[in-house]
């Protein structure tokens, strides 16, 4: 049987160059599927307080979600075989707090 996952699309936009450019405006988006429900993994993390300021809760849980999915779907790929001993450490420390 197959994993059913959450199907996302994710829009980045460039709003404003280092120095204070606002053109050649970049946009990217991407479709991405997830086994979690992404919103309620970013408002877990925010309810967690680990960072001051709640946007930062919010660009942690995106990207750590956005890249653990990634790992998980290339786990054998030499590129991660030092996360794979310590990455489950991490999370079960971050699912701790």
């Amino acid at each position: 049987m197959e994993k059913r996952s959450n199907k996302y699309y994710l829009t980045l936009s460039l709003k404003e160059y280092a120095n204070g450019e606002t053109e050649p405006a970049k946009e990217l988006g991407i479709q991405f599927d997830n086994h979690d429900e992404v919103f309620s993994i970013i408002e877990k993390i925010k309810d967690k307080n680990i960072f001051e300021d709640p946007n930062d809760a919010t660009q942690f849980a995106l990207g750590l979600k956005l890249f653990s999915e990634v790992k998980l779907k290339h786990r054998k790929n030499p590129l991660f075989d030092e996360l794979n001993e310590v990455f489950p450490v991490f999370m079960k420390k971050l699912k701790s707090l």
